[in-house]
């Protein structure tokens, strides 16, 4: 251990940008993980939402565009805009703060972070699809239009 020591103190002195950015990554690695876990929020795979859907009626709720919505979308879901959720409009979605509901967007990443404001307004179980719409077309999924 002492060698080490001898050998990691003037290494990281001569390195300092590259022991910061190490420092760094595992200091997001680990926000992230923690983040992760304790999130209300459950991102799940088309075969998850498959499920959810099939077995427990979970409402799907779709964050694209009307134009995009209207181009193709998973079968019976709800189209919202993300600054309705961020701004309270939810309409008739109130009525489903105690069933499941899968948010989708295009790609994954807009879901999510709509999905942790609806957890905060009381919904009690949401999900955001992992890949979105393109990772559900990827798959071969059905979509109507």
């Amino acid at each position: 251990m002492e060698e080490f020591l001898s050998q990691a103190i003037p290494f990281a002195k001569n390195h300092t940008l590259l022991v910061g950015a190490w420092v760094a990554i595992f200091v997001a690695t680990i926000y992230t993980f923690i983040k992760t876990a304790l999130s209300k929020v459950k991102i799940v795979s088309n075969s998850e939402a498959t499920a959810l859907i099939n077995t427990k009626d979970a409402v799907v709720i779709d964050l694209r565009s009307i134009d995009e919505f209207k181009r193709g979308h998973i079968v019976n879901s709800l189209q919202f805009l993300p600054t309705d959720i961020k701004n309270h409009n939810l309409g008739k979605l109130e009525q489903h703060k105690e069933t499941s509901v899968i948010l989708v967007d295009t790609n994954g990443v807009v879901a999510r972070s709509s999905a942790e404001i609806l957890a905060k307004q009381g919904f009690t179980h949401v999900y955001a699809l992992n890949e979105g719409i393109a990772g559900w077309n990827a798959a071969n999924l059905p979509l109507v239009k």
